[in-house]
């Protein structure tokens, strides 16, 4: 199983607008509800934490991904991993996203 991860910057809209992106190329759909569900869940996710992360699940037709979640402690940051077995296909849409949304640089673990 593959995970692809990275950083999400401050902007509320780029997170929903990513998890509606990937819901999209995954084949399921993902609308404001759902992003309420997760931007209320995340409230209180720590990223340094193993067992301070959220997971959403979003399962299309024939495929299915695990969305983890957390909040950067001391930032505004939203670090996300997407596990799933990737196709290539999605591997590289998964990552692109993420590098669309990144908050930059980043944070050293």
């Amino acid at each position: 199983m593959a995970e692809v991860g990275g950083w999400i910057g401050s902007a509320t809209c780029g997170r929903s607008w990513s998890c509606w992106r990937l819901a999209h190329h995954v084949g399921c759909g993902f609308d404001a509800t759902d992003w309420e569900t997760v931007a209320l869940a995340v409230e209180a996710t720590d990223d340094e934490r193993p067992d301070g992360w959220y997971s959403y699940p979003l399962a299309g037709e024939h495929r299915q991904v695990e969305v983890r979640l957390a909040r950067a402690v001391g930032g505004d940051e939203l670090m996300v991993a997407i596990k799933e077995t990737l196709t290539p296909e999605l591997d590289v849409r998964a990552d692109t996203l993420l590098a669309v949304f990144a908050a930059g640089r980043p944070r050293s673990t």
